[in-house]
């Protein structure tokens, strides 16, 4: 993710990339598998689809406050999308240009929580009585990387965590990561053959012992067969909560998609097409499942 004629949004972007990079050890693993295949040369031949934040749906903060950061960059907000059962809402953003990814935000309802969910949440982010995004120069890139990547609240306890988890697990992993790089997505059909193809990158990764989440299905399909999607298991990362202690909790992963050719452009050639031939957006379906590549689980599961 390394850009040229860089802007202020390229130095935010790579920002981004470096500190989560230095969290998933499996974004070097897999970018190293793909260069011994010879399928790449470096990192930065990857196309990133498309990068997620999560959020809280409280006052001052949520999607209204964090999307002002990417819309003051050129990026233009798109469909919404909700998960009942989840209790989430989100909307994704499409990029000034195709040298950057796709944006896709969420946030937790947290009004539709129980009281004892809502009152933990409440605790550590009351002393929040503005947007702090509004104090921010957006121009200045390394504030807003430093920005995004300080706490916003106090650190939690690890009793207010698992309370929190047994109800939301969304909801826990923002109460501890906050704003954290949720994920970067490898566009997967850019990839030299055979690996444009999710079926065969995915058994790659699991040729190498990397874990991928199967809810829904390893591959999660969209209802136009357009858009396929996978991902890895979230990283547990050891964590230090208030009191001192420490735990192994999810972090973040890495996503994979494959978007198909739209009907009216099947019969162009490969070497012509671009991001306006493919299938754009998203999937509520797909994303529900992605979701839970940081649930307990899919983290503990053996594999």
């Amino acid at each position: 993710m390394n850009f040229t004629n860089q802007k202020p949004i390229d130095h935010i972007l790579n920002g981004l990339f470096e500190t989560y990079a230095q969290r998933v050890s499996s974004v070097r693993q897999i970018t190293n598998l793909l260069i011994d295949k010879g399928c790449i040369e470096s990192q930065e031949e990857i196309i990133n689809d498309h990068i997620a934040f999560r959020t809280l749906g409280i006052p001052h903060l949520g999607i209204a406050s964090f999307e002002k950061i990417f819309l003051y960059h050129g990026y233009q907000k798109m469909e919404p999308y909700h998960f009942e059962l989840k209790k989430l809402d989100a909307y994704w953003y499409k990029p000034p240009n195709d040298r950057y990814p796709r944006v896709f935000i969420s946030e937790l309802r947290v009004g539709d929580l129980s009281e004892k969910a809502q009152q933990i949440i409440h605790h550590y982010t009351q002393s929040i009585h503005s947007d702090p995004v509004d104090t921010l120069n957006l121009d200045d890139a390394e504030t807003v990387v430093k920005f995004l990547h300080q706490p916003l609240w106090q650190t939690p306890t690890y009793g207010d965590y698992q309370q929190l988890l047994s109800e939301t697990e969304y909801g826990a992993w923002v109460l501890y990561n906050r704003y954290y790089l949720n994920h970067y997505t490898i566009s997967i059909h850019a990839l030299k053959a055979p690996f444009n193809r999710l079926e065969r990158f995915n058994d790659l990764l699991k040729e190498a012992g990397i874990a991928l989440n199967n809810a829904g299905g390893e591959i999660k399909v969209s209802k136009d067969g357009l858009l396929r999607q996978s991902s890895t298991v979230a990283h547990t990362v050891e964590s230090s909560f208030a009191e001192g202690d420490t735990h192994a909790i999810a972090g973040s992963y890495v996503e994979f998609a494959e978007r198909g050719v739209l009907p009216q452009f099947a019969d162009l050639l490969e070497e012509n097409l671009t991001n306006t031939h493919r299938r754009e957006g998203f999937e509520a379906g797909n994303a529900d499942k992605i979701f839970e590549s940081t649930f307990s689980h899919q983290t503990r599961r053996k594999f």
